[in-house]
């Protein structure tokens, strides 16, 4: 009967329910449980709104900068993606699972497509063992008085990534506010050679339980001699020093970055899509 009454917005005092849903599915759940764990439910903390069709054991979709659908049946991807549609777009993109995030584009493309990009096939990966190639020991964590040093790197990578300059619009302020955030909370690593960075990734997001990696980049000079694959692994060590299980997911048409990531010795877990809005 609860199913009749539509799509409501979860507050603070359905967290410890949102939570127990999530660590059913703590990697592919990473980048919204870290948000919750540290900021509750409050759409204003947590940069979203929570939404649930029938209680949150049952069916979970985060709506903010990415619409994130995170557990569910057809028919509640369905009332989602249709709730989304009923108020303007926030968000840049929907990702998730791709048996949920794919259906919800099916629903939502006729109201917000056509899209930018449809990265329908991105293998969710976990290093849950020792890394199989030494990792890198000249990487590190990169210190606030570097940013300037590491910021052309982490642009470089962006636009590889996302085929978009994260200047554009405020002349690049806010990403250099986010890469300043995630240096100052430990969470850049690099390996930087006579002042300049050849090696970079962050830990975008992070739970509890789980470190996703992401912005894994090369400088183009020195790529095919390792050093993405040692940096990476050097990365993994880190978050699973943290008590952290190290994640990341991949373009399937990467065939370069899926064979390195092979080589430390991440295994498939899951498969994510990513659809990317203009």
């Amino acid at each position: 009967m609860l199913k009749l009454l539509g799509v409501r917005s979860l507050g603070d005092r359905d967290s410890a329910a949102v939570l127990r849903a999530l660590a059913r599915d703590p990697v592919a759940a990473c980048m919204v449980a870290g948000r919750v764990e540290e900021f509750g439910l409050d759409h204003r903390r947590v940069g979203g709104d929570m939404w649930s069709r029938g209680g949150p054991e049952q069916s979970l979709c985060f709506s903010g900068a990415n619409l994130i659908p995170l557990l569910g049946n057809p028919d509640d991807i369905r009332a989602f993606a249709e709730r989304a549609v009923r108020g303007p777009r926030l968000c840049s993109s929907v990702v998730g699972r791709a048996e949920y995030a794919l259906p919800m584009w099916e629903v939502l493309e006729p109201t917000w497509g056509p899209p930018r990009e449809v990265r329908a096939e991105q293998p969710l990966l976990v290093l849950d063992r020792e890394p199989l190639v030494e990792p890198d020991r000249q990487v590190r964590r990169v210190r606030p008085e570097e940013l300037d040093a590491y910021l052309p790197a982490a642009i470089s990578m962006f636009i590889e990534e996302v085929g978009i300059d994260p200047r554009s619009g405020d002349g690049g302020a806010s990403y250099r506010r986010r890469v300043a955030s995630l240096i100052t909370a430990g969470r850049a690593w690099a390996r930087f050679e006579h002042g300049e960075v050849v090696f970079k990734a962050e830990v975008g997001s992070q739970s509890s339980t789980v470190g996703q990696i992401q912005g894994v980049w090369v400088d183009p000079a020195r790529r095919g001699g390792g050093l993405g694959t040692a940096g990476t692994a050097a990365v993994g060590v880190a978050v699973a020093a943290s008590g952290r299980l190290p994640s990341l997911y991949v373009n399937s048409f990467n065939v370069h970055a899926r064979a390195a990531y092979a080589r430390v010795g991440f295994r498939q877990v899951a498969t994510f899509s990513t659809v990317l809005l203009d």
